[in-house]
């Protein structure tokens, strides 16, 4: 008898994780993206997932791994010429008023922004991290202790501790 949770549960439960994850990597307007192509490969994967799996960080390493494609893909788009003639609007939407960490946190190193992002948004261990990143737990700590301190010089709204 399976003991595992439905995978709409594991959705319900982890679903805001990985969108945060998926905005931190990526930015608001291809996290939504990711997001669902990291529920629509999970759903694939999730019957042969081991019930003794850690669910969360099973998620988060794909939504990694979805990002990785999202940026790659954006390196080969071509570049927009001139301005817009429309500003978008941030009414409505949760966060707007905070454009200037926004900035601050993609203008960090990626390695940075992903343990950052892993850490502090989704609450993985650096153990974890390190095995999503590649590296050791040591490198993954000194990664988001680095970001922390370039958001604290970049940001003059301070960062979170």
């Amino acid at each position: 008898m399976s003991t595992k949770q439905p995978f709409e549960r594991a959705v319900a439960e982890h679903g805001g994780t990985v969108l945060r994850v998926c905005r931190v990597l990526l930015g608001r307007h291809d996290a939504d993206d990711a997001w669902s192509e990291t529920f629509l490969a999970a759903m694939r994967a999730y019957p042969d997932l081991p019930e003794t799996a850690n669910v969360e960080a099973w998620l988060v390493t794909i939504a990694h791994r979805k990002a990785i494609d999202v940026l790659r893909a954006r390196g080969r788009a071509p570049v927009p010429a001139g301005k817009l003639p429309e500003e978008q609007t941030g009414l409505g939407v949760p966060g707007a008023a905070d454009d200037d960490l926004w900035r601050a946190v993609r203008a960090l190193p990626d390695k940075q922004r992903q343990a950052i992002a892993y850490h502090y948004v989704a609450g993985l261990p650096y153990a974890e991290i390190a095995q999503i990143l590649g590296g050791t737990s040591e490198a993954a700590r000194r990664a988001a202790a680095d970001g922390i301190k370039n958001l604290r010089k970049r940001y003059p709204g301070g960062a979170p501790s």
